[in-house]
């Protein structure tokens, strides 16, 4: 018989049998909490549109704000996403890392389950959980665990205290470098930072 979302949350650790139980819990269309190298995370399945809704309840988030992705490598986030030879160098340089780029989307079945019209916010993190996680899942909503707004955390203890109607946390501990990731957009050849987190823009201009 197949597994159901828990109607309490578990904490499991970021080892094997940990990373399984979180594996089962999101292909079930249950709601995650994980570690990244930057802060914790809070995801789903991007393809499932009614967990895509309970991440935006959970967070309180208003639903014109997209939700970003996390992915395992420059070639899975090619299969859903375009890159302009800019993007590509910048990726090149910078993934795995805490650095978010945005890029055109071309899979049909994701705009309609994130609700975007023709851009995704994408990242590969340098994590070992999360790209043990990744391994398995492919693609993982990624935006911080925290109420929308609020400060995003690198405590897993923080998580448990002010999130509530998760399914599941990774416990890595925490997260010593705990800076949000830079967002970055090249805009008609030119670089548009939205965000500027860990990494700064004159490290990325250096690239280009």
């Amino acid at each position: 018989m197949e597994a159901k979302v828990p109607s309490t949350p578990i904490n499991v650790k970021c080892n094997p049998d940990g990373m399984m139980e979180a594996v089962k819990i999101f292909s079930k269309g249950g709601i995650i909490i994980f570690p990244t190298d930057t802060v914790y995370g809070i995801g789903c399945d991007p393809f499932d549109k009614n967990a895509v809704r309970r991440i935006y309840n959970i967070k309180k988030r208003i639903p014109a704000k997209p939700l970003p992705v996390l992915t395992y490598s420059k070639e899975t986030a090619k299969d859903i996403a375009c890159f302009d030879v800019n993007s590509e160098k910048i990726v090149d340089a910078m993934w795995p890392g805490p650095l978010t780029i945005i890029l055109n989307i071309s899979n049909e079945k994701l705009k309609s389950s994130l609700n975007i019209k023709d851009k995704i916010a994408l990242r590969v993190p340098e994590h070992e959980c999360t790209l043990n996680l990744l391994k398995h899942c492919k693609y993982i909503v990624g935006t911080s665990a925290n109420m929308s707004g609020m400060h995003a955390t690198a405590d897993p203890d923080e998580c448990k205290k002010s999130m509530k109607g998760y399914d599941l946390l990774l416990d890595g501990g925490i997260i010593h470098n705990g800076i949000e990731s830079t967002i970055v957009e090249m805009i008609n050849g030119e670089l548009k930072i939205h965000r500027e987190g860990r990494i700064k823009r004159e490290d990325i201009l250096s690239i280009l």
